[in-house]
């Protein structure tokens, strides 16, 4: 295991605050914001470039589980599927920031590991 700065720890966090800001203001932000992260700090920190890239496999994932929800519109139940997704992705964001901030490498749950 390596120790973590304190910078390490606010690049770590802001890989997922960012997308969270990112999933309210901009379209596709929530994946866009990590993905800047992950390209300036990959060489330089293994901390922030592994946060980033779980920030960034997560709401990939998450745009993946909404459009499938969305087409579930049809049959009514991707409305609830929706919600739990909204509200899911901002609760584990919050918690995988939080856990950042502390120095802890956060796994998300139920997240397709595509950016490896």
């Amino acid at each position: 295991m390596y120790t973590v700065t304190r910078e390490e720890r606010n690049w770590g966090m802001l890989s997922h605050l960012l997308a969270l800001v990112g999933f309210f203001a901009i379209p596709f932000g929530n994946v866009i914001a990590p993905l800047i992260v992950y390209l300036m700090k990959k060489d330089e920190s293994p901390f922030v470039a592994d946060q980033s890239r779980e920030s960034l496999n997560f709401q990939i994932s998450l745009c993946i589980y909404a459009l499938i929800s969305g087409v579930l519109v049809i049959v009514l139940v991707g409305f609830l599927l929706l919600a739990v997704i909204w509200i899911g992705g901002v609760v584990l964001t919050i918690i995988a920031s939080v856990k950042a901030a502390n120095g802890e490498a956060y796994r998300y749950p139920l997240t397709l590991r595509l950016i490896s």
